[in-house]
């Protein structure tokens, strides 16, 4: 998809609705629902059905809104609402307060992901206005940065309707290229309990610290081997699956042995099936090697293993029927990508098959100082063009 000589004409109002989205802080720690109940008030002046989802806290929730009809199989727009924190002190300018310099649009979530839901905003009223022959469901989540946690209730809602949609279109950045595969995570807390005391007599206690570098070890170590030995599929961003350490905490005082540490790590995997597996025989590897030599010196020493969240790959929907019939639209494609989205989700607990396709860059994500170029929204604008006159078949 080429960039155009002349401002898509809805650009302006795409950047405007980025502003106000900005404005929200949707860090995943907080609630949503002031920018679920404006887009809310959005897509209801257009006409759309709006349903939201509310979760069990009452804290957070999601939107799934219709445009077009409901008895003929449609296409998902999915984006979702919550982004990662975002340090002031690290950013030139406000986080939450979007900023323009040159041709760059600056703000928490600008590329991941309320670009994309922007452009929807600013495509909606085209769409509410055409004779659509199929619908659209616009979807919006919440807590999708933290485990793709608010995804499945979308998934299920669309899936239980009289007639489900048959494409899911995910709007991760992606360059505007078509994405047509994401790899599935799994993310676990381990806590390893040893016996502590005054360091001076550390040969006698049970460090937990140095234990947990050993389990540190012994996962970096397994990630080399994915790396040397595969399984390989060279179609995504890294071909392989990847398993690393990302927090660590542990200790009280200099002086004294610490008696329990605890850790995060990840495993990306581009076989689902496979990563259960991987992840119990990297388990039962470690018990065996650690466990005997700590419950020698402290019988009720012990390694505690804790799934926080897990999301699913996403397979490739390209031999879908309804993506078949969109495929002469669609952008070209960009491969396999190794970042998380809900398509796996959508796929699996929806029975809707998907890909990514959205403006920005991953790489800007998560960053400070994340931005988005502003003809990343105009590419996607013109994408969501073609969507209409296709829509209007």
């Amino acid at each position: 998809m080429h960039a155009s000589a002349q401002p898509h004409p809805r650009l302006d109002a795409a950047i405007s609705h980025l502003a106000d989205l900005i404005g929200f802080d949707t860090t995943s720690a907080y609630s949503n629902l002031a920018i679920i109940a404006h887009l809310r008030t959005f897509f209801a002046e257009l006409g759309a059905e709006v349903t939201v989802l509310p979760d069990a806290s009452g804290e957070k929730a999601n939107l799934v809104a219709r445009l077009g009809p409901a008895d003929v199989p449609g296409i998902v727009l999915s984006g979702h609402t919550d982004v990662v924190p975002a340090n002031a002190k690290s950013w030139q300018s406000d986080p939450f307060c979007m900023e323009q310099r040159g041709s760059r649009l600056y703000g928490r979530g600008t590329c991941d992901m309320k670009g994309f839901a922007a452009c929807v905003m600013a495509a909606a009223p085209a769409f509410a206005e055409a004779e659509l022959k199929r619908p659209l469901y616009f979807c919006f989540s919440h807590d999708e940065e933290v485990g793709c946690l608010g995804a499945p209730a979308i998934a299920r809602h669309l899936a239980e309707l009289e007639v489900p949609p048959a494409l899911a279109i995910i709007g991760e950045p992606s360059e505007m290229q078509l994405i047509n595969g994401q790899k599935g995570k799994i993310a676990m807390q381990v806590t390893v309990h040893g016996e502590g005391g005054h360091s001076s007599f550390a040969p006698q206690h049970v460090n937990a610290v140095e234990y947990a570098a050993r389990i540190i070890a012994m996962i970096g170590e397994r990630s080399r081997r994915y790396e040397r030995e595969g399984p390989f599929d060279h179609d995504f961003s890294v071909p392989h699956a990847t398993a690393l350490a990302t927090i660590v905490e542990g200790g009280v005082a200099t002086n004294v042995t610490p008696d329990s540490c605890r850790f995060i790590f990840e495993l990306r995997s581009i076989d689902q099936e496979a990563a259960s597996g991987d992840m119990q025989a990297l388990i039962n590897e470690v018990e065996a090697a650690l466990l005997p030599e700590m419950r020698a010196l402290a019988p009720a020493a012990s390694i505690e293993w804790q799934e926080i969240f897990s999301y699913p790959a996403m397979g490739d929907a390209t031999a879908s029927a309804m993506f078949k019939q969109l495929e002469s639209i669609l952008p070209p494609r960009g491969g396999k990508v190794s970042y998380g989205s809900e398509g796996g989700v959508f796929e699996i607990d929806g029975g809707i098959p998907s890909i990514i396709i959205g403006p920005g860059s991953i790489r800007q994500a998560h960053k400070p100082d994340e931005f988005i170029e502003i003809d990343q929204l105009g590419q996607c604008l013109a994408f969501f063009d073609e969507l209409d006159d296709w829509m209007r078949r």
